[in-house]
């Protein structure tokens, strides 16, 4: 899933965060209900994302990113969960623009010559 809204604001060149959300003390297994959650605060904010297997991918200007990431324990934890632990990464490029569709086609066009499989 991904979105197509504007990353830039007020002339900030878009940063781009990994962020994973896991909720503990749950009577599940299953975080699906909390990551959704998670997910909608991101859809609500209005910048660009990629849900992951494992993740979510952001970009937006860094203000935002960091902004976003207590609301994100919020909605996980008003969902019921007894703790959350988060893990997040960040890459700001101030050199040139970059955007997370820059940063896969850049790694693709390197493997298309040597990698028979297909990437997803």
């Amino acid at each position: 899933v991904s979105t197509r809204r504007s990353t830039r604001r007020r002339g900030a060149r878009p940063a781009v965060m990994e962020v994973s959300v896991t909720p503990l003390g749950t009577p599940t297994a299953s975080v699906g209900a909390y990551v959704a959650a998670a997910v909608e605060v991101i859809r609500e904010s209005g910048l660009r994302f990629r849900l992951n297997p494992m993740g979510t991918t952001v970009q937006g200007p860094l203000r935002d990113l960091l902004r976003l990431i207590p609301r994100l324990h919020d909605a996980v934890f008003r969902r019921g969960a007894l703790r959350v632990s988060t893990l997040v990464k960040l890459d700001e490029r101030r050199d040139r623009p970059s955007d997370m569709e820059e940063k896969v086609r850049s790694v693709r066009r390197r493997l298309a010559p040597r990698s028979p499989r297909r990437l997803v």
